[in-house]
C-alpha cells in the first residue's frame, strides 16, 4: 500500500550523454533531498521492463497529504534547484509530472514491478474506478493497486526548477499503479476494455517498470 494520501509521479526519458550523471544525481542528491522534506515518506525509482514501455523511467514520491505537496518546504526546494539539478535535468526528455491525491490504495504491500496506466476519466465515475482497482488488488501475486487523481493547479505551478525546460509535457488527469512480484502477474491486469468500462476515456498509456531504488527516512539520516 502507499504510505501517504498524496504522491508526486514523474515519467521521463534521459539522453545517453547524461545517463551516468542522471544516475549519480538521482541516487546521491535528488532522492535523498526529496525524502528529507517534511511530510515526504518514501521515494522510488523504476526503469522500463519492456521495450514498449515509454518513457524509460518512472519515479514516485509518497507524501502525507496534498498540503505537503503545496506547502512551503517543497516549494522552497523547487525554487532553489542546485547546480547539479540544473545540469542533470538538461538531459530529461518526454517528462510528465503530476501531483495527485490518492483515491484508493489496496493490497498487502509493495512489489518489485509496477504497471502504470495514464488516462482521462469523468469524475462521476470515481467510485467505479476505485472498485475496479480494489478488485485488481485481489489478483494472484499482486502486492498493491492504487488510483490517483491529478491536481492540475498544483501540478502546473511554475517554479525555478521548471523554468526554461522544454521537456515538460502535460500530466495525465488520472493514473493507476499496480504493483506485483513479477511482470507476468501484471500482464492480464486492467486491460484497456476493462478500464474503459470502469470510466477511463481517451488514450490509455500503459507501462511496465522494474524497481531500481527506494529512499525512505531512517533513524540515521534526515532523508
Amino acid at each position: 500500500m502507499l504510505s501517504g494520501e498524496a504522491v508526486v509521479a514523474i515519467w521521463n526519458d534521459i539522453t545517453d550523454e547524461l545517463r551516468a550523471e542522471f544516475y549519480a544525481w538521482h541516487l546521491h542528491e535528488h532522492m535523498p533531498e526529496r525524502a528529507a522534506i517534511p511530510g515526504f515518506r518514501r521515494g522510488r525509482r523504476y526503469i522500463a521492463e519492456t521495450a514498449a514501455t515509454r518513457p524509460e523511467f518512472f519515479t514516485l514520491y509518497e507524501a502525507d497529504t496534498m498540503g505537503v505537496l503545496q506547502g512551503s518546504d517543497y516549494l522552497n526546494r523547487l525554487n532553489a534547484p542546485t547546480q547539479w539539478t540544473r545540469s542533470a535535468t538538461q538531459g530529461f526528455r518526454n517528462t510528465s509530472r503530476g501531483l495527485a491525491r490518492v483515491l484508493t490504495s489496496a493490497g498487502p504491500g509493495s512489489g518489485g514491478y509496477a504497471l502504470t496506466l495514464r488516462f482521462a476519466a469523468d469524475r462521476a465515475r470515481e467510485a467505479t474506478l476505485i472498485a475496479r482497482l480494489r478488485q485488481a488488488a485481489d489478483a494472484p501475486r499482486i502486492a498493491g493497486a492504487h488510483l490517483c487523481a491529478v491536481d492540475d493547479a498544483a501540478s502546473g505551478t511554475a517554479t525555478a526548477e521548471s523554468q526554461g525546460r522544454s521537456d515538460l509535457q502535460a500530466p495525465p488527469g488520472w493514473f493507476a499503479i499496480v504493483e506485483a512480484t513479477d511482470p507476468a502477474a501484471l500482464a492480464p491486469i486492467l486491460p484497456d476494455e476493462a478500464l474503459r468500462e470502469a470510466g477511463a476515456t481517451g488514450e490509455i498509456i500503459r507501462g511496465c517498470y522494474r524497481l531500481e531504488y527506494t529512499r525512505t527516512k531512517t533513524a540515521f539520516a534526515a532523508g
